[in-house]
């Protein structure tokens, strides 16, 4: 995998539009304190990234951009971590098109490995939050389960060229290879983390026994998210409303539209997912913005035999000021079995507070300071003899370095 990057940066400098191109990059890292169990990466089930004390690297990050032709750009976003399980590849991977047009009304289109624009607080460079270190439950769980590898077309109409107030953009997609999505909310449950999962990354969870038992589901713990496994193709649909460049609305919907009864010889199953999304961001002040996010799905493996529904939502504040910026965000997440295996025990809820204050010391350099807490009950803990309630808490002392 490296050689291949290496090798793609490589021959894009010999392109003849080199000077068309441009390779941004980001490193984090710092100090981690938490009081936590141990995580899902180590197989534990605790909810968060790290569980001990220490410093860490918590991002390393190249975003390559180069203009092919006109209207047409390609990007590649690669990602390299010391924890988990794969420690450098492919996040995302795309070519867009997007022409010039006098009308109206215009076209983009997009094809490869990607995340559709669904999050009002993951918009910086590598799908990363400018807010706070630790995001969201949603997020978290769309930066490890969900992607997109397959093929977008957007129309977009800048309220300007209308000499209105009103901008909108429609977008709708089709993909492969996300059908196990669904796999860490129904046996984890949603987690708290800014570690995007890599192309043909695998991601850890417990093992709890209803799960990996030959006499029960048989199932690994652990999930390659990215995998294609039955075949057919899932779908999204799109729309983005936004009011003077102040008051941003965004609605999906996704439906990987997977065969529940499919498996692949790692015994890895199909998981049926599908999920509305509802994405807010409002200007209050040039100071303060408001920024919320409302997801709403099911998954289905089996069929049936594990059927939850799950629910997610946060309200953010953040506040601006010179070289300073303060963000505080509350959130609860809920995942609500209904099956034919109770004994495979999938309910889980969370609570959680984030604060962080990141301070900009030069253009490319960022001190923070982020603080979180999580109240979670996992039910299926109960299997390993543990509580199943359990409080988490984390602070994250950060050095950040862009280029």
């Amino acid at each position: 995998m490296l050689y291949r990057f290496l090798l793609f940066f490589y021959l894009a400098g010999l392109s003849p539009l080199a000077d068309a191109s441009s390779i941004k990059g980001r490193v984090e890292l710092g100090l981690n304190l938490a009081n936590a169990l141990p995580s899902y990466q180590d197989k534990g089930t605790g909810i968060l990234r790290f569980d001990d004390n220490g410093a860490k690297v918590f991002q390393g990050l190249l975003h390559y951009h180069t203009q092919v032709a006109s209207g047409l750009s390609a990007t590649v976003i690669a990602n390299a971590y010391l924890d988990g399980e794969q420690h450098l590849g492919l996040t995302q991977a795309f070519v867009q098109y997007k022409p010039l047009s006098p009308n109206a009304v215009r076209f983009k289109y997009r094809t490869g490995f990607f995340y559709p624009h669904w999050s009002v607080e993951n918009t910086d460079d590598g799908w990363l939050s400018p807010y706070t270190y630790t995001q969201s439950a949603i997020n978290s769980w769309i930066g490890e389960e969900v992607r997109i590898a397959g093929f977008e077309a957007s129309a977009f109409s800048n309220g300007r060229r209308r000499q209105s107030p009103w901008s909108w953009e429609i977008n709708t997609g089709i993909f492969k290879g996300n059908d196990p999505a669904g796999t860490l909310l129904s046996w984890r449950g949603f987690a708290y983390h800014d570690r995007q999962s890599l192309h043909r990354d695998r991601v850890n969870f417990a093992a709890i026994p209803s799960i990996v038992d030959q006499a029960s589901i048989n199932s690994p713990s652990w999930v390659e998210p990215f995998e294609e496994i039955d075949g057919r193709w899932g779908y999204y649909i799109g729309a983005h409303l936004n009011y003077q460049r102040s008051s941003l609305i965004k609605y999906y919907y996704y439906n990987n539209n997977a065969d529940a009864s499919a498996l692949n010889a790692e015994r890895l199953y199909a998981w049926d997912t599908k999920f509305h999304s509802l994405a807010v961001s409002h200007t209050l002040s040039p100071s303060l913005r408001l920024l919320s996010q409302l997801l709403h799905g099911s998954t289905d493996m089996g069929p049936n035999a594990v059927f939850v529904d799950y629910t997610s939502v946060y309200l953010m504040l953040s506040y601006s000021h010179l070289k300073h910026r303060l963000s505080t965000r509350l959130e609860y997440a809920s995942i609500r079995e209904d099956d034919t295996m109770p004994q495979d025990q999938n309910d889980s809820h969370t609570a959680a507070l984030t604060t962080a204050w990141r301070y900009k010391i030069k253009t490319n350099l960022e001190l923070g300071i982020e603080l979180h807490v999580n109240k979670n009950d996992a039910k299926n803990r109960s299997q390993l003899l543990l509580p199943t309630a359990q409080t988490d808490q984390q602070a994250r002392f950060v050095l950040a370095y862009t280029f």
